[in-house]
C-alpha cells in the first residue's frame, strides 16, 4: 500500500488550511520562547503568573499551546517582562515573493 506523503510548507496551520496562519505561527513560537524561559528559571506557573500579571490558568494554556485569547501584543509583553528585548524589523519584500510575510527569528 503506498502513502501520499505532502510537503510541509514550514507553517501547520497553513498547511490545514486556517485563516491567519502567519499570525498563529508567530504566536505560537512566542508562546514556546515563553514557556522556555520559565522552564529554564525553574519557577512555578502560579510564580509566572504574578511576575507576568495574570493568573494561573493563562500560564497553563501557554504552555499547553491553547493561545486562542493571546494576541501578538500580550506575547511580546510577557516577553518584555520576562526580561527579552523584541526587535520589531520592517522590510521590503522580496521581489521574487508574491506576498509579504510575518516570521518570528530567534537568536
Amino acid at each position: 500500500m503506498k502513502h501520499k506523503v505532502t510537503m510541509s510548507s514550514g507553517n501547520v496551520f497553513a498547511d490545514i488550511g486556517l485563516p491567519d496562519a502567519e499570525e498563529r505561527l508567530a504566536n505560537a513560537q512566542l508562546a514556546h520562547k515563553i514557556a522556555d524561559i520559565i522552564q529554564k528559571r525553574h519557577i512555578s506557573q502560579a510564580e509566572a503568573a504574578r511576575i507576568l500579571g495574570t493568573e494561573q490558568p493563562k500560564i497553563s494554556a501557554i504552555m499547553n499551546g491553547k493561545l486562542s485569547g493571546f494576541s501578538l501584543e500580550r506575547m511580546i509583553y510577557f516577553l518584555n517582562v520576562l526580561g527579552s528585548d523584541v526587535q520589531i524589523i520592517v522590510k521590503p519584500k522580496p521581489p521574487r515573493r508574491k506576498s509579504a510575510a510575518l516570521e518570528v527569528v530567534f537568536s
